[in-house]
């Protein structure tokens, strides 16, 4: 009897999981399908499909500890340490839940955004239910906690449709800026990125003890590129003091 009552628990268990997967790959669908019909964007499709997953989840688990006779309830009074370290874990779970539900509201970013955050910057690839999902220039993927958006500062690149690119460069005191102003108005704006409503400045920042301390911006809006931008900028005006100096 004990075998075939081992037997029952396990399909009992298999067809419970396999139940719940169906069930969360049906809801993905349907909000998939939703999603699209009523034009949403993609975080709020993925923090749904990860609320639908941790809840089905969590619903299918309480099912087999239950089906198995496993009183989940009294093993966590019988340890009160059990209890307070899962209290603990409960509150960071509903801190990063509260805090991705923020996120939504305020729209503050959304997948597809560059943000800027604890020194790690990176492409939204995904908001989810308790963490954010970024991926960083060298392709590598990092995590955060949603509650880290609540307690640290953090930049978004790429929320207005306009950025600007620049670039700190040293030159020398015998170097004529009014010339050098000039040819970097004209050259830097001969670049197809370059929005052409405003056009690329100047600006002296400080006097230093090894030249003259510039700052060279201009207008894009392909938030996306300003790295790249900045280094095309970069060798346009090597050009440009390597032909003053000729």
């Amino acid at each position: 009897m004990e075998v075939n009552g081992l037997f029952r628990d396990i399909a009992v268990i298999v067809i419970i999981v396999l139940v719940s997967i169906l069930i969360v790959r049906w809801f993905y669908f349907f909000i998939k399908r939703f999603g699209k019909k009523f034009e949403w964007d993609l975080t709020v499709i993925q923090v749904l499909q990860d609320i639908v997953k941790y809840g089905i989840g969590i619903l299918a688990l309480s099912v087999i500890l239950k089906e198995i006779g496993i009183d989940i309830t009294a093993i966590a009074v019988s340890l009160g340490i059990v209890g307070v370290a899962v209290g603990f874990a409960s509150r960071d779970i509903i801190s990063n839940f509260i805090s991705g539900v923020l996120i939504l509201m305020d729209k503050s970013f959304k997948v597809g955004d560059t943000i800027e955050i604890s020194n790690q910057k990176g492409k939204v690839t995904k908001v989810g239910f308790r963490t954010t999902t970024i991926t960083n220039p060298n392709n590598s993927v990092i995590t955060i906690p949603n509650s880290s958006f609540s307690k640290n500062p953090y930049s978004n690149y790429t929320s207005m449709d306009r950025r600007r690119v620049d670039l700190n460069v040293t030159v020398s005191y015998n170097t004529n800026l009014e010339k050098l102003a000039s040819a970097i108005e004209k050259r830097i704006s001969a670049f197809p990125w370059v929005l052409t409503e405003e056009k690329p400045q100047m600006m002296i920042k400080e006097l230093s003890d090894v030249g003259v301390k510039i700052l060279i911006t201009a207008w894009t809006n392909d938030p996306w590129k300003t790295s790249k931008y900045r280094s095309l900028m970069a060798e346009e005006i090597k050009k440009i003091l390597g032909e003053e100096n000729a």
